[in-house]
């Protein structure tokens, strides 16, 4: 019996979207992970919930809220986050509505970490994805996210 070839149920083009896709989002991850590693000591998932705790009110949140924001597992963030919490960046509080859950929340030092280490991060995002696409085709991009996702491109 011969299996079919991976190109039998998608055209040449649905092939070439969608591998590109797959290829720039994992090179755009490796590039600035490696990048905010050199700069900062920082991974690009510790970023991403230094970034999202000091978006949210009171630059807190349930940590299950968070796992989600951030796109991890729940033991993934729960590792990710015992790091941050032995870096001073993190604390755990009990949450307030449900004394059995927990809230990670940014300190002062994790904050001051977040805001030495956005600029650098900003500009490895702009020179690698934004400042290769005009405005009107950055939003094409984004109308496009939401087409296949609703709400992927809000917080």
């Amino acid at each position: 019996m011969q299996i079919p070839s991976v190109n039998s149920s998608l055209s040449d083009t649905e092939l070439a979207a969608w591998r590109g896709l797959l290829r720039v989002y994992a090179a755009l991850v490796h590039d600035l992970d490696a990048e905010l590693r050199a700069q900062d000591g920082l991974s690009l998932h510790e970023y991403e919930v230094l970034l999202t705790l000091a978006q949210a009110p009171d630059r807190r949140m349930r940590m299950s809220d968070l796992a989600a924001a951030v796109l991890l597992s729940q033991s993934g963030l729960t590792r990710l986050v015992d790091r941050l919490v032995q870096g001073g960046l993190v604390e755990r509080t009990r949450c307030e509505a449900d004394r059995r859950g927990l809230n990670a929340e940014l300190t002062e030092r994790g904050r001051a970490r977040f805001e030495r280490s956005r600029p650098a991060h900003l500009d490895g995002v702009r020179s690698r994805f934004l400042d290769r696409f005009d405005e009107a085709e950055l939003g094409v991009l984004a109308s496009y996210w939401e087409r296949v996702l609703p709400g992927a491109t809000s917080e």
